[in-house]
Formats: C-alpha cells, sequence, structure tokens
C-alpha cells in the first residue's frame, strides 16, 4: 500500500506498482533506455525512425506525428493553456501542471535526511539520494566513466557514436540530432527567444529563463554567510563557496593545474587540445573557424591534417 489507489484488475495494479518500485521492463534496443510501460517504449522508438516528416518551424526538430508538434509549439508561442487551480500559475503541458501541484499536496511523504527535500515517490528520493551517496551504478562501455542515472550515461554514449552528422561551421563542434546545433547556434547569433515577462530580460535557453524567474518569485532561499549573496539552489551556493574556501576540486591531467569549478578546468584543458594543424606552417588551432581564417595567409592554398 504505497499510496492507496485502487484498481477493479490485478493486472493494471501490477502495472501501476512499477512507479513505486521504480522496474523497467521494456528497453528501447536503439539506445539502451529503459521504460515501466511498453506504449512509452513504443512511442519513443518512434524517435529513431528515419520517417519524421512533422518539422518545426521555429527551431527545426522534427516529430512523427502532428499533434507532438502542436504541444512543442507552445515553447516558442508561450501559450500556456494548463492552470493550477491552487495558485493560479499555468503550464503548457499538462504533466507539469500535474507535477506542479503535487508541490500543494499536504503530504509529502518520501525525505531525504542530509537535505531535507521531500518526495512523494519513493523511487523518486531513491534515485535522489545517490546524489549524497554518490553511488554510479551505469558504467560507459567505451570509458568507463560512470553515471548516477541511466539517462545521463545514454547522452554520455552518444560522444562516442561515429555518427555526429551535424557540424557547427562557427567552432566545429559536432552534434548527433539537428535540433543540439539549433540550440548551440544560438551562442553564436546571440539569439534570444526565451523573454521574462517580469524584467522583459531575455534568455538563450529556456533553462536560464526558468533558473532567473526564481528571482521574481522570492525563492532564493541558500545564503552565503561570507558574502550574503543568494541562490535559488543548495548546489549553486556550495559551488558559490569554494570562491571563499579557496578549494579546488578540479585538476588538468596534462599539467596538474586546480579549478574551482569543472567548466574552468574544460575551458582551460582546451588549450592542450590543438586538433586543427596547418600543413604549411604547422601551427595548432583550437577553433575550426580560426584555422579557416589562417589559411588565407599561405597563397590562397588549404592545407588541412586530420587530427
Amino acid at each position: 500500500m504505497d499510496c492507496g489507489k485502487s484498481f477493479t484488475r490485478k493486472s493494471s495494479l501490477i502495472v501501476h506498482q512499477r512507479i513505486h518500485t521504480g522496474e523497467k521492463l521494456f528497453m528501447c534496443l536503439e539506445c539502451g533506455k529503459r521504460f515501466s510501460l511498453k506504449s512509452s517504449m513504443v512511442r519513443h522508438m518512434r524517435t529513431h525512425t528515419v520517417g519524421k516528416d512533422v518539422l518545426c518551424m521555429d527551431c527545426g526538430k522534427s516529430f512523427t506525428r502532428k499533434s507532438s508538434l502542436i504541444v512543442h509549439q507552445r515553447i516558442h508561442t508561450g501559450e500556456k493553456l494548463f492552470m493550477c487551480s491552487e495558485c493560479g500559475r499555468r503550464f503548457s503541458l499538462k504533466c507539469s501542471m500535474v507535477r506542479h501541484m503535487r508541490t500543494h499536496a499536504p503530504k509529502k511523504r518520501f525525505q531525504q535526511q542530509k537535505c531535507g527535500k521531500c518526495f512523494t515517490r519513493k523511487s523518486s528520493l531513491i534515485v535522489h539520494q545517490r546524489i549524497h551517496t554518490g553511488e554510479k551504478l551505469f558504467m560507459c562501455s567505451d570509458c568507463g566513466k560512470r553515471f548516477s542515472l541511466k539517462s545521463s550515461l545514454v547522452r554520455h554514449m552518444r560522444t562516442h557514436s561515429p555518427r555526429r552528422a551535424y557540424h557547427c561551421l562557427q567552432c566545429g563542434k559536432n552534434f548527433t540530432r539537428k535540433s543540439s546545433l539549433i540550440v548551440h547556434q544560438r551562442i553564436h547569433t546571440g539569439e534570444k527567444l526565451f523573454m521574462c515577462t517580469e524584467c522583459g530580460k531575455r534568455f538563450g535557453f529556456k533553462s536560464s529563463l526558468v533558473r532567473h524567474l526564481r528571482t521574481h518569485t522570492g525563492q532564493m532561499r541558500f545564503s552565503c554567510t561570507e558574502c550574503g549573496k543568494k541562490f535559488t539552489r543548495k548546489s549553486s551556493l556550495i559551488v558559490h563557496q569554494r570562491i571563499h574556501t579557496g578549494e579546488k576540486l578540479f585538476m588538468c591531467t596534462e599539467c596538474g593545474k586546480r579549478f574551482g569549478l569543472k567548466s574552468s578546468m574544460v575551458r582551460h584543458m582546451r588549450t592542450h587540445n590543438t586538433n586543427f594543424k596547418c600543413t604549411a606552417c604547422e601551427k595548432n588551432f583550437r577553433d575550426y573557424s580560426k584555422f579557416l581564417e589562417h589559411q588565407t595567409c599561405h597563397s590562397g592554398e588549404l592545407h588541412y591534417a586530420e587530427p
């Protein structure tokens, strides 16, 4: 008796109980992602089919069903059809509203003892606890890197796939999906599709807008005791505090230099990784666009050595 929901058939109860146990019997043969329901797997597998003939004209993302395209387009139009009856907040997707409404429920029965975060489902608590335990159950068979979530492993394994057909002409970065390339290109074009309705500030990514909106709602619960700066997430506060403590967790494997932020280490490590080499003068370049620009110095001839 996890939630008290009733069913007329025992088979329906068995299927429902997978929500609480986290059991996922059905696996996608293309990418390895697992599902509790066969219908969910079937819908997912359509994303791997070649015939995606319904295209979003705003971002280039493709869909197998017109109904999915209509739902997706709400991201661009900002249309929010579903409203929370408790607080009036509106949502583009019904599932987002349902998740939100659980925050108004009087009982979030499953609580993590270390951080105090509460969950409506035991399975969600079990997954969350891996953040605190550091448990990483899923390992990449190509490089050995481990992950707490299977979805993270699947995303990572795409980086080993030879089929990265979409290439950014500005910086040379490759992508497995056209939609990912389109989103990435906003970094170079400066395009900002998402606007804050409170102050008018614009963002290139929806996730950035969501984080920003919390500054207007007063949901900045985590305060730095050193400088008083406030954060919407505890994880952001922990990262910020390294400025005051001088803690540097991330080390460059090439030269041993240490960094407080992983992003700083990644940027630094690119200085050791010169992928584009001019065969005329043997000069190395990290950016493909700068490499092409340099080649005009050599009497119009293009010289390129594969990394």
